[in-house]
C-alpha cells in the first residue's frame, strides 16, 4: 500500500512539474519574436486581414476576393448550409478533426477526443467559416499586409490542404457544422498538445514574416503580438 502510494505520489508530481514546464514555456517562447524578413518589412501594404479568436481557437480571416484569389474557388460556398455566394470574408483555421467535428461544445469534450488529439495520433482538418461582416475587437484585429505576405499566407493554407489527384481540396461531408456559412476539409499535418490550431496560426504569421513568437499553442501568445497601446 505505501508502494502505491509513493507511485500515485510520483505521478503526480510528475503531471504538476510537466504542466507548470508546458505553461512556462509558451508564456517565454510566445513572447520572444520570430525573426522578421527584412526585404518586405517597408514594402506597400496592399491587403487587410484580420486575427479573430473565439477565446481558444484562432482563425486568419482574408478578404473573399482579391487579385491574387477567390477564395471561393478553393472552398465553394456551396459547401456550406446558406450556399450564400455574397460573403465578404473568410475564416481559415486548423485544428483535430475529431474535435472538430465531435466537440461542438466543451460539455461534448469526451476524453478520448482529447486524449487522441493531445497525443497527435487523429487526423486534421481545416474549418472554413464565410462572414458577410468583421470588426476589430478585443478578439479580432486587424492586419495590414503586403503582396508578397498575402501571398505566403495562400500558399500556407493550400499547402495545409489534402486534396485529390486534380488538386482539389477534400470536403468532409458532415452534420457538424457551427452554423450556416461553415464547412470542413481534410488537412495534412498533426495535431497535438505541442502543435495546436493556435500554432499552426503562429506558424502561418512566421512564414509570412509577421509579428509572431517563437513557439505558442495558445491564442494570447499570438493576440499579443496585434494588441494596440
Amino acid at each position: 500500500m505505501r508502494f502505491f502510494k509513493m507511485v500515485l505520489l510520483y505521478v503526480f508530481g510528475f503531471l504538476f512539474v510537466f504542466v507548470a514546464m508546458y505553461f512556462v514555456a509558451d508564456a517565454i517562447l510566445s513572447r520572444i519574436p520570430s525573426p522578421k524578413n527584412k526585404l518586405v518589412e517597408n514594402s506597400k501594404q496592399d491587403y487587410t486581414i484580420y486575427l479573430l479568436s473565439n477565446d481558444v481557437h484562432t482563425d486568419i480571416v482574408f478578404p473573399v476576393k482579391t487579385d491574387l484569389l477567390d477564395w471561393r474557388q478553393i472552398f465553394p460556398t456551396t459547401d456550406t448550409k446558406s450556399q450564400d455566394s455574397t460573403y465578404k470574408w473568410v475564416g481559415i483555421g486548423w485544428g483535430d478533426k475529431g474535435f472538430y467535428l465531435n466537440t461542438p461544445e466543451w460539455k461534448d469534450l469526451t476524453a478520448k477526443t482529447a486524449l487522441v488529439a493531445a497525443l497527435g495520433i487523429g487526423e486534421t482538418a481545416l474549418h472554413i467559416t464565410y462572414h458577410h461582416h468583421i470588426r476589430e475587437d478585443k478578439l479580432c484585429y486587424k492586419v495590414n499586409v503586403d503582396h508578397d505576405q498575402y501571398q505566403l499566407l495562400i500558399d500556407y493554407v493550400l499547402e495545409s490542404l489534402e486534396t485529390k489527384e486534380n488538386k482539389k481540396p477534400i470536403y468532409i461531408e458532415t452534420t457538424a457544422q457551427y452554423g450556416d456559412s461553415d464547412a470542413f476539409y481534410e488537412a495534412l499535418g498533426s495535431y497535438s498538445m505541442f502543435y495546436s490550431c493556435n500554432t499552426w496560426t503562429n506558424q502561418a504569421l512566421k512564414n509570412a514574416k509577421l509579428p509572431s513568437g517563437i513557439w505558442t499553442v495558445f491564442d494570447k501568445g499570438i493576440l499579443r503580438w496585434y494588441r494596440h497601446g
